[in-house]
């Protein structure tokens, strides 16, 4: 009997409409993600650290929603950091031709 795995669904890409707002207020300092975000360790990162800001950044654009990607996401800060953030392929195209569109970083 064969069997056939079924393919992993995926979460959607959240970029909310108005991510482009720089009114929106950011978390800063060490932030702790909510738990349907952070399920498995680790719960916080120091947005003060690149390294920890990048993890907490590539976490939340791929398991966050609309709010979560408000709270956590400074749209100038993603752009500084964008070519060092490992991003499942989903997530780096999606995110990669919204910010394409905008001028704010190289076509994809």
């Amino acid at each position: 009997m064969e069997t056939r795995a079924r393919p992993l669904s995926r979460m959607p890409v959240s970029i909310p409409d108005d991510m482009e707002n720089r009114g929106l207020a950011k978390a800063s300092g060490v932030v702790r993600l909510p738990a349907h975000i952070a399920w498995s360790p680790p719960y916080t990162y120091d947005l003060g650290n690149r390294r920890s800001l990048r993890r907490c950044y590539a976490r939340v654009m791929t398991e966050g929603l609309d709010d979560d990607v408000r709270r956590f996401i400074d749209l100038d800060v993603l752009v500084e950091v964008w070519d060092d953030l490992y991003l499942s392929p989903h997530v780096r195209e999606a995110w990669g031709r919204w910010l394409a569109q905008r001028g704010l970083v190289a076509a994809p």
